[in-house]
């Protein structure tokens, strides 16, 4: 781990930190809310602070890098991947939750070096649960090392999946299509709302395994690597390497529930505005 990944994770926890307090004094008060591409994709002024918040100062301690946003790319920022150290932010992932004041709702950022995750923060201040990663070091929860689960009977697993942000009708064909499948091979079925919380469950081994389409890259960039970190597994919804770009991930705690879920569950490919 080089002094540079260590000085890029500090600063990235110190400005989370700070983002979580604005999280904490905003959840209960009256929210002003907007609608992105759908009725349920919504968007705070807390939303936009926060990613503000995070890129304003990132930026200024280290000039030399690169943002993808969620709230600027929905402002027609460019979603482009390079080898540049590039921070990935989802201001709050799982914002319908937040204004709900429903208690799942975080702060996820990763930094990408060379299009591969170095530094992985997942923050619910709500219930004051820190996931963090670095490369080569382990995956924590609150400064306590975690790891996946050790299940590898798929009728025992516990599977996280959500209904996303769009109600497009294929879509919700195929996620209904998989609940039906799943709930009686498997051991529950559950959802938090948040992708990043649903992929720091399998990280802390109280989930086995995830899946959802139609999500972007900023919902799992820290996810990807705390799993990975714990030692779980990350690929493409019907096998083979993720595209992180192709809006379809599967995470799980080991190579055979993965593929079992992967050979199960009826696959959807979204398009880049479902």
């Amino acid at each position: 781990m080089s002094a540079n990944v260590n000085t890029f994770y500090e600063a990235a926890l110190k400005y989370t930190k700070s983002a979580g307090e604005l999280v904490l004094e905003k959840i209960s008060l009256s929210k002003n809310v907007a609608l992105k591409s759908s009725e349920i994709d919504l968007v705070t002024e807390t939303d936009q602070q926060v990613e503000k918040l995070l890129i304003q100062n990132l930026g200024k301690d280290f000039p030399d890098h690169k943002f993808i946003g969620e709230e600027s790319v929905a402002g027609g920022s460019q979603c482009t991947l390079t080898d540049s150290p590039t921070w990935i932010i989802d201001p709050i992932d799982g914002t319908m939750n937040f204004v709900h004041t429903f208690p799942h709702s975080c702060i996820s950022i990763a930094l990408f070096i060379e299009k591969r995750p170095e530094v992985a923060i997942i923050y619910n201040p709500m219930l004051d649960q820190l996931f963090t990663a670095k490369r080569g070091q382990g995956a924590y929860l609150n400064g306590k090392k975690i790891q996946v689960s050790k299940e590898t009977d798929f009728k025992k697993a516990l599977v996280m999946m959500e209904f996303g942000t769009s109600r497009d009708p294929e879509k919700m064909k195929a996620v209904m299509a998989n609940q039906n499948i799943l709930i009686t091979q498997v051991h529950g079925l559950r959802a938090l709302g948040s992708a990043a919380l649903d992929m720091a469950m399998v990280a802390l081994g109280a989930a086995d395994a995830y899946f959802e389409f139609g999500i972007h890259i900023w919902d799992f960039a820290a996810g990807e690597l705390i799993v990975t970190e714990a030692g779980g597994v990350v690929m493409d919804p019907s096998g083979g390497p993720v595209d992180r770009f192709s809006r379809r991930i599967l995470v799980a705690n080991c190579r055979e529930i993965a593929e079992q879920l992967s050979k199960k569950i009826v696959q959807y490919h979204p398009t880049p505005r479902d």
